[in-house]
């Protein structure tokens, strides 16, 4: 299970989306945050892959 979180972020010329997901480690088994900024249409993209 993955948590979602999405911030729009707006610079002078470009319109940037911060996300972030909580990812499971398959070694550990512990949880961790995965976060980049992209372009609003790349999001869902990007939080579909594992």
């Amino acid at each position: 299970m993955a948590k979602k979180t999405v911030a729009s972020l707006q610079t002078k010329s470009k319109r940037l989306t911060k996300a972030i997901k909580m990812v499971r480690s398959e070694k550990s088994g512990a949880y961790t945050f995965v976060e980049t900024i992209l372009a609003p249409e790349r999001v869902n993209d990007w939080l579909s892959k594992k």
